[in-house]
């Protein structure tokens, strides 16, 4: 199972950027996918987690201001984000874990850098 993570970029303050992440693979179901995000020298931190269920978590930095939503027939997680700040900037790591023939997985994508200028 992988993760394949798109959509980062260069912002203006304000703007916004949508980022993706899709699951491929054999699995029989993504349990949660979601998206943390960390800066040098800083912990990871949660941006936005979509259960299976359908509830949804955000860090605080991201309540208000970003979305997150999936296409399961995609098998895709869409972050929307608006409203972006400086402080936005990171590179944001795309998260699932799903249960295969072999148990629960926890994955994680490569990084995908959003960067907010002032």
């Amino acid at each position: 199972v992988q993760l394949q993570a798109s959509g980062g970029g260069l912002v203006q303050a304000g703007g916004s950027l949508r980022l993706s992440c899709a699951v491929s693979g054999t699995f029989f179901v993504i349990n949660y996918v979601g998206w943390f995000r960390q800066t040098p020298g800083k912990e990871r931190e949660l941006v936005a987690i979509s259960a299976s269920a359908g509830s949804t978590t955000y860090g605080d930095s991201a309540k208000g201001r970003f979305t997150i939503s999936r296409d399961n027939d995609k098998n895709t997680a869409y972050l929307q984000m608006g409203g972006l700040k400086p402080e936005d900037t990171a590179t944001y790591y795309c998260s699932a874990f799903v249960t295969t023939t072999r148990g629960g997985e926890r994955l994680w994508g490569q990084g995908t850098l959003v960067t907010v200028s002032s």
